[in-house]
């Protein structure tokens, strides 16, 4: 009895996490699908009837996810910016020793991602900040988020000598977040703002912040 006790104990833990893996699933399927569509023919042009066929669901499916089109654009920009964040500073952590090293890392990914960027992932992009509205849930997760991941990699390099100036992680933190925000908000509305140039610049000013002792 004890044995089958467990036994339904477990199966009833374990359907939620299927489930969640199924919802992602059919999440990432249906932005699949969507994004290959918006290559092929334009997003304009993508209904969202076409999503449902290409993702080979149910438009009730499609609807439990993402009230309309621009939702669903909306949270394919927010994963391009935001879903590697974590991704990112795990890995920058791994591969380099010093703060410094690990803020220009932070600089040569996104400046990467940029070169792989096209006119449908602008397009997507543009459409993240109706979803990242302030007083949204979305809104203060992804920023706790954000400023955590990067307060945390400040307050190592205080630990170990390596950042030292009297302004706060916090604000250091808050700037670089605001930069690359606006950098990324820049080029999604023009397409011939010069990001590489002004991440460069970003970066030069941030290893600078991180030695400047004005005490």
């Amino acid at each position: 009895m004890e044995n089958l006790e467990k036994s339904t104990t477990n199966g009833a833990e374990a359907e939620p996490g299927r489930r969640e893996r199924r919802k992602l699933e059919t999440r990432a399927r249906i932005e699949e699908a969507a994004y290959q569509l918006f290559h092929d023919q334009g997003v304009d042009a993508t209904s969202i009837e076409q999503v449902c066929n290409a993702a080979d669901v149910a438009r009730r499916t499609f609807y439990s996810y993402y009230s309309n089109k621009q939702e669903l654009l909306a949270q394919m920009g927010i994963k391009r910016i935001y879903d590697q964040t974590e991704p990112m500073m795990a890995a920058l952590i791994t591969q380099h020793r010093t703060t410094a090293e690990r803020i220009s890392g932070m600089i040569d990914y996104v400046e990467q991602s940029f070169t792989q960027f096209d006119d449908v992932d602008r397009q997507i992009i543009l459409m993240a900040p109706t979803m990242l509205a302030p007083g949204t849930d979305m809104h203060e997760e992804i920023g706790r988020s954000a400023m955590g991941s990067f307060i945390h990699l400040l307050e190592a390099g205080r630990a170990n000598g390596e950042v030292n100036t009297p302004v706060s992680s916090e604000i250091i933190a808050t700037m670089i977040v605001g930069t690359l925000n606006l950098l990324t908000t820049q080029w999604a509305t023009d397409p011939n703002f010069p990001v590489i140039a002004r991440l460069e610049e970003a970066r030069s000013v941030f290893n600078r912040l991180l030695t400047e002792n004005n005490a």
